[in-house]
């Protein structure tokens, strides 16, 4: 163990207490040597507002940018930026395969769920295909690109999940894993209902009512 230079202290009725040891844990009494077995070698990210930025998020977008054929996206809480919003734009105009998979109305999350039915039309505009998983509440959240790449981890595509959580993924450039995770995602378009520009469009007022409510609120946090 090392001996770093600080405490962390907490105020109180009693006045501060130390609540922190001040003591680091390293050396391969905490973190072993590891054999290295299997053949695959994998990428972990880490996000943390700690860092100051979002390495997952630049990952998601370079990845998008890369992709030559095919982008299957699964994600429960879809609320991409602008910036997300025109890399996926531009994937579909060079002739990418853009999928967007998102728990449709199986949401457990009200807020995340009208923000994204809410940036849906520039996205089915562009010809990108948005399905509604409907069977049950889908909750992974996966990226495959060109059948070849991919990466499954705890981050929404969100503003929230990119800038503020700590979130954790495993990126993996293998065509046989990426090639198993492309299959799933077309076997799971059997549940889905696809999202049509014209119903879209026909939302209705109070539908509308509450995604500029989300907006909001989403604004605020």
């Amino acid at each position: 163990m090392a001996k770093v230079d600080y405490v962390f202290r907490v105020g109180g009725e009693g006045g501060e207490g130390v609540i922190s040891t001040g003591e680091l844990l390293t050396g391969s009494m905490y973190y072993p040597s590891i054999e290295h077995r299997g053949r695959l070698v994998v990428q972990t990210l880490m996000s943390s507002p700690e860092t100051g930025g979002s390495n997952v998020r630049t990952m998601y977008y370079l990845s998008i940018v890369c992709a030559r054929k095919s982008i299957y996206i699964a994600n429960p809480y879809f609320v991409p930026d602008p910036v997300a919003l025109e890399t996926l734009i531009e994937a579909k105009q060079r002739g990418v395969d853009v999928r967007i998979m998102v728990s449709g109305i199986r949401n457990d999350n009200w807020l995340a769920r009208h923000n994204s039915v809410r940036l849906f039309g520039r996205l089915l505009d562009a010809g990108i295909e948005i399905l509604e998983y409907n069977r049950t509440m889908l909750h992974q959240k996966t990226m495959v690109v060109d059948g070849v790449w991919g990466t499954v981890g705890t981050t929404n595509f969100d503003n929230r999940s990119f800038a503020h959580n700590e979130e954790s993924n495993v990126c993996f450039f293998d065509r046989d894993l990426a090639g198993q995770l492309h299959g799933i995602f077309l076997d799971d378009v059997a549940a889905c209902a696809r999202v049509q520009r014209d119903a879209w469009a026909r939302r209705g007022a109070w539908a509308k009512a509450q995604e500029v409510v989300a907006s909001f609120l989403q604004e605020q946090a």
